[in-house]
């Protein structure tokens, strides 16, 4: 299975920004910046983000440096 993204994570749940944060207690905002790349979620929301995602740890840490990796390479 290739890496994907936080926001290709939400996706693959069929889920909007707005469900996710309803079901984290993370504003739809904070959602947006870590789809961005803008915002490092603490290990408390990583766990959360896990659960809802129903995926290992690992696997939002990887995403999440997916989407700053990514992003990175559009800014250049």
């Amino acid at each position: 299975m290739r890496e994907m993204s936080f926001k290709e994570m939400r996706l693959n749940k069929n889920m909007t920004q707005e469900k996710l944060a309803e079901l984290s207690g993370f504003s739809k905002d904070y959602i947006s910046m870590l789809e961005r790349g803008e915002r490092n979620p603490s290990d408390k929301a990583k766990a959360i983000f896990a659960e809802i995602f129903n995926v290992p740890i690992v696997q939002i840490f990887l995403a999440i440096q997916r989407t700053k990796s990514t992003t990175n390479k559009n800014q250049e």
